[in-house]
Order: C-alpha cells, then sequence, then structure tokens
C-alpha cells in the first residue's frame, strides 16, 4: 500500500523530508499506530540495506556527478552518499526503538489533522491521507 509521509522538525520552515511516497507491506487498510510505526521502520531499514555498499564499491574520492549541482539547490544539504557505517541495521532493534521514542515523547504523528496518540490507536491508509513526523525538541535547562 502507497502512503505519503513528510518529516518535520519544531522550529524549521523547510521539511527535513517532504511529501515522500512510500510503499509498505500490509494486507489490511485499518493498522494501529504500532504497526505503522514498525512498517516505517521496516521500509526504511530495507531502504538502508539497498543503498549502503561493500568496502569494495567504496568510493575513495567522494566526487560528486555532473547532475549532483541541481539536487544540491534542491534539497539545500551537501552530502556525498558516503556510509562510513558499514555494520547491517538490526530490523527488531530499530523497531523497538522507534516505538520506545513514540511512547517517550521524542516525536508526533498526524495522520491527516489527527494526532496518534498511543500505540494501540487504529487508523484507515485507504482515506489517502498525510503522515506526517514532528521530531519534538526539549528546552535545555530549567528554573527549579
Amino acid at each position: 500500500m502507497n502512503i505519503t509521509i513528510s518529516v518535520r522538525q519544531l522550529g524549521k520552515k523547510q521539511p527535513l523530508l517532504q511529501d515522500k511516497k512510500i510503499q509498505i507491506a500490509t494486507g489490511n487498510p485499518t493498522i494501529s499506530t504500532q504497526n505503522l510505526i514498525e512498517l516505517v521502520v521496516d521500509y526504511q531499514v530495507q531502504l538502508f540495506h539497498a543503498s549502503s555498499f561493500e568496502f569494495e564499491d567504496e568510493d575513495k574520492i567522494h566526487l560528486p556527478k555532473e547532475n549532483y549541482l541541481p539536487i544540491l539547490t534542491d534539497t539545500g544539504k551537501v552530502g556525498f552518499g558516503a556510509i562510513y557505517n558499514h555494520n547491517k541495521v538490526d530490523l527488531a532493534k530499530a523497531q523497538e526503538t522507534a516505538l520506545q521514542a513514540f511512547e517517550d515523547g521524542m516525536y508526533a504523528i498526524f495522520y491527516g489533522d489527527d494526532q496518534l496518540e498511543n500505540l494501540n490507536q487504529e487508523i484507515n491508509l485507504e482515506e489517502n491521507q498525510p503522515l506526517t513526523f514532528i521530531r519534538l525538541t526539549f528546552l535545555a535547562g530549567s528554573y527549579w
């Protein structure tokens, strides 16, 4: 099933990720927030494993390709695609970490205009509303 996700951070005008369509593997269009988080993490882990390269394929020079400048102007981020961590990601651990971060309030999820507040909340993906992940930041310091 195709879903559209955006990733934002409080205090930033531009989203970190804007309206990216991803394919998640689910047969039932009505899923819980927990299942949604696990499926999105699974997609991201597969994407990371597909983009990582072996030690023999490592680009020692890190020169940009000829079509790299238009991409830089669109995203505003400089990076040469180098992956310095060659370890494989443990899917179960990544899903557990993402669920714990959601429970701890490190990020919020909105499906359309509705905030998903707990892991058991059910959503219907057939409504094709955008999914927005908002990374929350905490204030430094305290007055007490």
